[in-house]
């Protein structure tokens, strides 16, 4: 049950870290003046918003004592931990299927600003910065990641917007769940129980240009 309700927090957690995130890009698109982003500046963007999804991440497994200080709670590091990597790998997935659609439709598309080894890079150091937080908890402790905790919790709280979260969270939960099915159906059967692209959702076509709950804003829609 302690699993599930993880789990159920995380995925509200990344919804509203997006949903936060979506207004720092909006500004940083502002800010460029419609130029155009080399491929470095869209991954040095995408490093930091990792990075601090990190931890904000670790933040969440902290326990606040009664005096001045924190506690970390060890029970929760290991699920948090695989629930995030997860959820990166899940975005990776999904960039690459976008990928691939757009390829397909365009005949051959050279100016995308994807590159895998960058992607995995980026999800060995998000790993190695949370590992880091572990043995140095102390560093998780910053205004900024403090500052998109305390806005999740106030958003979380709210009626209504605090509500629509909690539904993805649900949904993510399910998600979830639906990968692990899968995974270990396949480990038995060698084929999946469910065909799930990615729990995070994809485009139904090339030309739909809504986003789904979990969707990572578009770097050339940013950009252009």
């Amino acid at each position: 049950m302690e699993l599930i309700n993880l789990i159920f927090r995380l995925g509200v957690l990344f919804a509203i870290y997006g949903f936060l995130w979506f207004f720092i890009e909006l500004g940083l698109k502002l800010l460029i003046g419609g130029r155009k982003r080399t491929l470095g500046e869209i991954y040095l963007i995408k490093t930091v918003k990792y990075l601090f999804l990190v931890n904000v991440t670790f933040l969440f497994c902290l326990e606040q004592l009664d005096e001045p200080g924190f506690q970390v709670n060890y029970l929760s590091l290991a699920p948090s931990f695989i629930i995030l990597m997860v959820y990166f790998l899940g975005k990776l997935q999904q960039k690459e299927q976008r990928i691939q659609l757009m390829t397909n439709f365009t005949q051959g598309l050279n100016d995308v600003p994807f590159h895998r080894n960058w992607e995995i890079g980026l999800l060995v150091v998000s790993a190695m910065a949370f590992v880091g937080f572990v043995f140095f908890p102390q560093y998780s402790e910053n205004g900024i990641s403090r500052w998109f905790q305390r806005s999740i919790l106030d958003i979380e709280n709210t009626v209504l917007i605090g509500f629509i979260f909690k539904v993805i969270g649900f949904f993510f939960l399910t998600g979830l769940f639906v990968k692990m099915l899968n995974a270990l159906n396949f480990i038995i059967s060698g084929k999946p129980m469910v065909n799930v692209r990615t729990s995070m959702g994809t485009k139904k076509n090339p030309s739909d240009d809504s986003f789904d709950d979990f969707e990572e804003i578009d770097d050339n829609k940013l950009s252009e």
